[in-house]
């Protein structure tokens, strides 16, 4: 089974990326599920959400304490909601930062990248709004999905011109770490 965390803030669509991603996968006939974790449920408030990914059934449900990978979208929560803690040894660290600041510190048994989501977003969606933008990067990152599969979630959470620029800037994020 591969467990994902996925980190930011209220308002940042946390919880519709674990949406979307489950959804990708089970569109590769594998089983998955996704749910949140809230605090105070408020814009900015720090926000988790989960994804299991797996080709049997899912039985758990509790929270994910040792995911295979991490998906940070607002590196300011990296500190305070100890986002790095838990990730299993040869598991994967995705940041949304411009700058490659994470990617030679912490653990060496991980992967760790940066990608700037928020401004792909601003530039091509016009809202900062990472989420969608980062599974594609995740695709090229984890190979767990597939970028198709990721663009074809997208359709299902968005519509319209909305779908579209999400789906050309996740395909710009994948590219980026691909």
């Amino acid at each position: 089974m591969f467990q994902v965390r996925i980190h930011g803030r209220g308002g940042q669509g946390v919880v519709t990326a674990a949406e979307m991603l489950s959804i990708a996968a089970f569109l590769e006939g594998k089983h998955a599920q996704a749910f949140p974790s809230f605090g105070s449920e408020r814009m900015g408030a720090p926000v988790v959400s989960f994804c299991r990914i797996s080709n049997r059934e899912i039985r758990l449900r509790e929270p994910v304490q040792e995911p295979n990978a991490v998906i940070i979208q607002d590196r300011t929560v990296i500190g305070p909601a100890r986002a790095f803690q838990g990730i299993v040894s040869g598991g994967y660290a995705l940041i949304n930062s411009p700058e490659a600041e994470y990617e030679d510190q912490g653990r060496d048994d991980i992967t760790m990248k940066c990608v700037g989501a928020t401004e792909i977003a601003l530039e091509h969606i016009g809202k900062p709004l990472p989420n969608a933008i980062l599974l594609g990067s995740f695709a090229a990152l984890t190979k767990i999905i597939q970028l198709d599969s990721v663009l074809e979630a997208i359709k299902t959470k968005f519509s319209g011109a909305i779908a579209e620029k999400n789906s050309v800037a996740a395909k710009i994020a994948y590219d980026r770490l691909a």
